[in-house]
């Protein structure tokens, strides 16, 4: 893909990031934008924005560039729903909001929709809604263990006991009586 036609320099790099472009990536960079409006964010150094995705699609490489939020980093975290939906939190305003896609392509071809999603009003792409559920806590540093099994180091949230022994989620074994 040709990135000098593509005219918005915030687009430009959310695709440069990602590989090419596309409607999922569209629609993340749409909510980002949506969300610097509504909560007066701007890119995140540290954990000022924080970004609870119920998707691991490729929008979310557009809230990763636009407002910096990473799961290494701790503030971009994952609540796997299948939803095609973002809650967007400022930490320093102690505002926050829950994008939820409402459009919907309609049969329209690849790229179409993508260039409707480009000229949509945001109002016609996102419900805005409250957040489902409390600011997460800051991301938080673990002592790691070494595991008595294998050896490699595990964070101590993950530790599983066995037999008096630390191991780590891959060597300890599951107790079960119903499978």
């Amino acid at each position: 893909m040709d990135l000098t036609a593509i005219k918005d320099d915030d687009m430009r790099r959310c695709v440069e990031f990602h590989g090419h472009i596309c409607p999922g990536l569209t629609i993340g960079y749409r909510a980002a934008k949506y969300a610097i409006k509504l909560l007066d964010l701007n890119f995140s150094e540290d954990e000022d924005v924080v970004c609870v995705t119920e998707n691991d699609a490729c929008g979310v490489d557009a809230i990763q560039v636009l407002l910096g939020c990473s799961a290494g980093k701790g503030n971009l975290l994952f609540h796997m729903r299948g939803k095609q939906a973002f809650s967007f939190y400022n930490r320093t305003s102690g505002k926050s909001v829950r994008l939820v896609l409402k459009a919907g392509n309609d049969g329209k071809e690849r790229d179409e929709w993508q260039q409707a999603l480009m000229e949509m009003p945001d109002e016609d792409i996102f419900e805005v809604k409250e957040v489902t559920f409390k600011l997460p806590e800051k991301a938080k540093i673990f002592v790691s263990y070494p595991c008595e099994k294998c050896g490699e180091m595990t964070a101590e949230s993950f530790i599983r006991l066995e037999d008096g022994k630390k191991l780590c989620p891959d060597c300890y074994e599951e107790y079960s009586r119903f499978s």
